[in-house]
């Protein structure tokens, strides 16, 4: 049996969700993948209206298996500025004083693992925003110091979060992303040892943020097996061409002169066959879910095609027996 496909509701958060719904339902969906903006997911919502909620998915013949709340935890670590205003709730950024929007986020991931709890799902997604991001080129020179204390403010900022996880039963998985804490593997590694391994923290697996930086996606997963909580199958074209960097040249998404592009599933350089191996290797069963982001395409378009690219990449973990058992004299 396959692994269930599911879309993540993010890049579509402009529409209602009940129209959502339908389209991804009919393209053959198992599930969603609720993003916590637009009306697609509130965590603030009451016991009533989170029924009301499964009501929607299950006429649509649909589950759930994580919801995300990206936006909200990037301002837990972040340096924030006037960019955070148009990615937050009123309510969150407040006033913008950068401590009182990163204290308000730290309360509203909180808020997010008791409705993720009451909802019934197991995993959130997000993000954890990162004091130190800014100084990864190391110029003007940062020191241990400015490193350490990066990593110390992740720990206090994020370790009350995680526990009130914890309390909860309910993961919290890090997408492993530019602009985040870890954003490769030593750094990924890195915060596991800031926090101690807390058992409510693990990573949302998404490759195409490992493999424009030149790190193999497949490493990654067995690297960490043990805290690989939740899957995005995203793709990624790598177009550098001795005058296209990967740094993105302040281009938008979308600009031809850029060095990678985010693409449909299927249509960049991702080696989905490599992972899926590698998922059956450390056992993950839970959802393939797809994030859409291709700037040169009709995102309906994309939900069909990356649904059908998927369920012809996923593979039947074997049965343990050997291929060529077959072939051996039977006594």
């Amino acid at each position: 049996m396959t692994r269930p496909m599911t879309m993540f509701t993010g890049q579509w958060a402009d529409l209602p969700l009940d129209e959502v719904a339908s389209f991804i339902a009919d393209c053959g969906y198992d599930g969603l993948e609720l993003a916590c903006w637009g009306d697609h997911f509130d965590v603030h919502a009451s016991e009533s209206e989170l029924k009301v909620k499964w009501e929607l998915l299950k006429g649509h013949n649909l589950d759930c298996f994580a919801i995300s709340n990206h936006l909200v935890g990037q301002a837990v670590c972040d340096e924030i500025d006037e960019r955070h205003k148009s990615i937050l709730p009123e309510t969150v950024w407040g006033d913008g004083d950068p401590e009182g929007v990163r204290q308000r986020a730290a309360e509203e991931m909180k808020q997010t693992a008791r409705a993720a709890a009451a909802f019934g799902v197991p995993v959130v997604n997000g993000f954890t925003g990162s004091s130190i991001w800014g100084k990864f080129y190391f110029f003007p020179p940062a020191t241990t110091e400015m490193v350490d204390a990066g990593f110390d403010d992740f720990r206090g900022r994020w370790l009350p979060i995680l526990d009130e996880f914890e309390k909860n039963e309910v993961k919290f998985a890090l997408e492993v992303h530019p602009a985040e804490i870890a954003y490769d593997i030593a750094t990924a590694q890195r915060t596991l040892e800031a926090i101690d391994f807390h058992p409510a923290f693990g990573f949302n697996f998404d490759p195409s943020h490992l493999l424009w930086q030149g790190i193999d996606p497949a490493v990654f997963i067995d690297k960490f097996p043990d805290h690989i909580f939740h899957v995005h199958a995203k793709d990624v074209a790598v177009r550098t061409n001795g005058e296209r960097g990967i740094l993105g040249s302040h281009l938008p998404f979308g600009d031809p002169r850029r060095g990678w592009e985010f693409r449909s599933v299927g249509r960049g350089d991702v080696d989905f066959d490599d992972i899926i191996r590698a998922l059956n290797r450390i056992g993950y069963d839970g959802p393939l879910s797809v994030e859409w982001e291709d700037e040169g395409m009709d995102r309906r378009q994309g939900a069909m095609e990356s649904l059908d690219y998927l369920q012809s990449m996923d593979i039947v973990p074997p049965s343990g027996e050997a291929f060529d058992a077959a072939f051996s004299e039977q006594s």
